[in-house]
């Protein structure tokens, strides 16, 4: 008798343990799903919309900048190693390292890689458009060279990088003219971006290819660059997006711009993406200039707020469109550092993104998840 009701004894305490381990599992998955901030981050929020990226340097790669990049995104774009002045510096010269770390963050982490820019009129390095005797090089052997620095920097990341801002801001910032006129339009001629975008599809036939360039939802450099892509398609270029650099403000552009924007580039039939995302507290200035006595860079709680409107203007914009939108990248990771604190003026704070200078949420953070599907 003594036995059994040792037995039924060890019986209950064994049935209050089951209890009370699925009463702390379902505590456990209670508090998960009312603090889904601590787990979910950009990329989880919309991950039924579209990749979250972000530009990035070697040196973010580390600490808690690391930490963020991985919590919040699962795209990276490399903001300056892999343009043609840092990595292809001379012409028998690559500087391979910064651009291999971060691609090989990318691989050890799960995240995608847009590579940033094979052709451009700026960092370029004078030596690709001189001969020894410092006179411009004929045509041909400035086709030549652009195929062979193509060649050998998508060629080294085939496979790892997924799509490439192969020409880079074409278009003339005077609307008079179609465009701008570089060392390539003028020494190659007007084909110089079909030849571009010939080479980088030789070179890696599964790369999305993408025309990228900022003040293009303005509408009169929005119709230039219609007509750009039309250009291009009639020549036969393979090029497979539009990358539309959001370097917005407060102030620009309007729901309407953006909205028109979108629906005719996702019209042409080719890929979209927004490339480049940050929202300046200033107006748009295109001239680098010194700093004036009367320029307040304080992040006031009117500037906070007229941010906020801004983000969530455009992510309304970007939630009618997410089923054509197929990125959105953000250029730079936190408040502690954006180019935007040099340019267009020196010096002067910027505050243009989701996270502050410490890589905490700022405010601006929660108005733009309200959008995502998820």
């Amino acid at each position: 008798m003594k036995h059994k009701k040792q037995l039924h004894y060890l019986l209950i305490l064994l049935l209050f343990g089951i209890i009370s381990c699925k009463d702390q599992q379902k505590t456990k998955d209670i508090t998960a799903e009312e603090d889904p901030k601590k787990e979910k981050g950009l990329k989880d929020y919309f991950a039924e919309d579209f990749p979250m990226g972000v530009a990035v340097s070697p040196a973010s790669l580390e600490g808690k900048s690391k930490e963020l990049i991985l919590a919040e995104y699962n795209s990276l774009t490399p903001e300056n190693v892999m343009k043609m002045g840092v990595i292809h510096p001379k012409k028998d010269e690559f500087n391979w390292a910064p651009a291999d770390k971060i691609v090989a963050f990318a691989q050890e982490n799960g995240l995608k890689v847009r590579g940033h820019a094979l052709v451009w009129h700026q960092q370029t390095g004078d030596w690709i458009f001189k001969d020894d005797k410092g006179n411009d090089v004929s045509r041909e052997v400035l086709l030549d060279r652009m195929k062979a620095h193509i060649d050998s920097v998508v060629g080294r990341y085939k496979g790892k990088i997924y799509a490439w801002d192969v020409v880079n801001e074409a278009i003339d910032d005077n609307p008079q003219n179609f465009l701008r006129n570089s060392k390539w339009l003028e020494i190659i001629g007007d084909d110089f971006l079909t030849k571009a975008f010939e080479f980088a599809h030789a070179a890696d036939p599964n790369a999305k290819l993408f025309y990228n360039d900022y003040n293009i939802i303005i509408p009169e450099k929005r119709d230039r660059v219609l007509k750009l892509i039309d250009k291009l398609k009639a020549e036969g270029a393979p090029i497979n997006g539009i990358g539309i650099q959001g370097h917005w403000s407060v102030f620009n552009p309007s729901e309407e711009e953006l909205q028109q924007a979108l629906k005719m580039y996702t019209e042409t039939g080719l890929d979209v993406q927004i490339t480049e995302l940050d929202v300046s507290l200033y107006k748009w200035e295109k001239e680098q200039r010194e700093r004036r006595p009367g320029d307040s860079d304080e992040f006031t709680e009117e500037r906070k707020l007229a941010q906020i409107e801004a983000y969530q203007k455009f992510f309304k914009v970007f939630r009618e469109y997410r089923d054509k939108l197929t990125g959105i990248t953000f250029w730079n990771i936190a408040d502690r550092y954006s180019w935007l604190d040099h340019y267009p003026v020196e010096g002067r704070k910027n505050y243009p993104l989701l996270f502050d200078e410490n890589y905490q949420r700022k405010q601006v953070y929660d108005s733009v998840i309200k959008f995502s599907k998820k």
